[in-house]
């Protein structure tokens, strides 16, 4: 099965605005199109474009709708339409864990035990909570809540909702949401999606039942494929190696949350202190064991989380090696909208999702205003109109990279291997990329100083550098500050 090589993760409220209203929307996206297939990407994941009173979407009110600030269900169908027309997949973000406290079948839910619509969600009484040990739970990467149940005025029972009390979480325990969450995901399949980024997938079942969370994903995945026998499954599992594996039973990728961390970590400190091809490797062979066409979905960060332009304090020349660890590596590589520009953004939540820059403050007539941005502005970031024709941008050098990552069948293959190579620097990564017989040298430079690298039966062939210094030597291969070599 062929998956998308390039992924986008596009914050629709954010992106661009089509009609001046401040807000990003579905026909600015179609209208950018053109703009992210010439930067090579090949699938663009929507943040969740349902019906919700939020900015951010994740508690959805309606699941057959499209929220009026980001257009339409015409304007959707085109989007699909155009999208499909350049070769790009449509990932929709699928909210599935919980809901909006205004969904009606909550509103019908608070009505009472007798309710038909009472256990679509998990109610317990305070006795009962305190009984099976379950009123706290310990911060997990995702999120920190650590008090999930929630009193809901005259009802004696609590409900459960894990991130918020606004988010109650649905009870896929009870047949009829089971079968109401399949209704929906068939629906926008059958409308054109290509595939769902599942939010909190590790959390469908509260921790205590975690182990139920496989079989659901299974189940889930099969009536998926009645409607789309090729569906596209993207987990959000932030946990250990060994236990984001059994979500590959189900799912087709899951995000790989600590290689980002990783990737991070190296190129702050210009040091590999984390042995990052070693690890990697690891841990691709525990997914291996659990499904051998898993996808691991790889990236720098996300909507969650400080952006990588804030994490490196803007300097391009980290940047850069950030971009060459992520896109010469094996697995399905996610960038974050704006990571290619250098966007810079900071907790809370609304500042890692400010606007796209698209031109310079007045003449930005696409830039969507929702929020004051306090990171990413003209003066603290170069717009995409000052980056085009410069040919040493980040911009530039993200273009260039993913290009030949997809140019090349060692690189573009997401399911290929990783070898760490012999390596005494730290300094430098250096590993071997292997698929169907063939294989490539892959060697980063992370630090600000030329270093020397050599090994036995190195290749002689540069097929590819990001800096023009980079060059094979007698005794090896000197490599420019911040820069990547790839030998075959």
């Amino acid at each position: 099965m062929t998956y998308p090589h390039i992924c986008y993760e596009i914050f629709v409220r954010s992106f661009c605005d089509s009609n001046g209203d401040g807000i990003g929307d579905l026909n600015g996206i179609t209208a950018k199109l053109d703009y992210l297939q010439e930067l090579g990407i090949e699938a663009i994941w929507l943040s969740p474009i349902q019906r919700s009173p939020s900015y951010h979407k994740y508690d959805v009110v309606d699941y057959y709708s499209i929220d009026p600030e980001y257009g339409t269900l015409d304007d959707f169908k085109r989007l699909l339409a155009e999208a499909h027309a350049r070769g790009m997949a449509v990932i929709m973000d699928l909210v599935i864990n919980h809901t909006s406290i205004y969904h009606p079948w909550f509103q019908e839910s608070v009505k009472g035990k007798d309710n038909p619509y009472r256990h679509f969600y998990t109610w317990k009484s305070p006795e009962e909570i305190e009984r099976l040990g379950i009123a706290t739970r310990e911060a997990s990467a995702d999120t920190a809540g650590r008090n999930p149940w929630h009193p809901w005025r005259y009802n004696a029972e609590k409900y459960y909702g894990l991130f918020w009390k606004g988010m109650p979480d649905l009870n896929c325990d009870y047949p009829p949401v089971r079968r109401a969450i399949y209704e929906i995901g068939r629906y926008w399949l059958n409308e054109g999606v290509d595939g769902f980024r599942l939010d909190a997938a590790r959390h469908i079942y509260p921790e205590w039942e975690e182990h139920k969370n496989y079989d659901f994903w299974v189940e889930f995945r099969t009536e998926m494929q009645k409607a789309n026998p090729e569906v596209y499954l993207v987990g959000e599992v932030w946990t250990a190696a060994e236990n984001i594996a059994p979500y590959f039973k189900g799912l087709t990728a899951n995000f790989n949350f600590d290689l980002g961390l990783a990737i991070q970590k190296v190129t702050a400190d210009e040091r590999d202190t984390v042995q990052l091809a070693t690890t990697l490797a690891a841990t691709r062979a525990v997914f291996f064991q659990t499904n051998p066409q898993f996808v691991d979905a790889i990236m720098l960060t996300n909507h969650d989380q400080t952006r990588i332009g804030s994490v490196l304090e803007g300097d391009i020349r980290r940047l850069k090696v950030a971009a060459n660890l992520l896109l010469t590596l094996p697995g399905q590589p996610y960038l974050y909208y704006g990571e290619e520009l250098g966007m810079l953004g900071q907790k809370p939540d609304e500042y890692i999702r400010e606007p796209f820059l698209w031109d310079y403050r007045e003449k930005d007539r696409r830039r969507a205003r929702w929020i004051r941005p306090k990171y990413s502005k003209s003066n603290t970031v170069v717009p995409l109109a000052g980056q085009v024709n410069d040919s040493d941008s980040l911009f530039n050098h993200y273009k260039r990279l993913i290009h030949f990552r997809k140019s090349h069948p060692v690189l573009a293959d997401i399911h290929g291997f990783v070898e760490p190579l012999p390596n005494e620097d730290a300094r430098c990564i250096a590993f071997v990329r292997k698929s169907n017989g063939r294989s490539v040298w892959v060697i980063h430079n992370l630090s600000g100083k030329t270093v020397t690298y050599s090994a036995q039966n190195m290749p002689s062939q540069l097929l590819f550098s990001t800096h023009p210094d980079s060059r094979l030597v007698h005794n090896g291969l000197s490599l420019a500050p911040y820069s990547c070599v790839v030998l075959e």
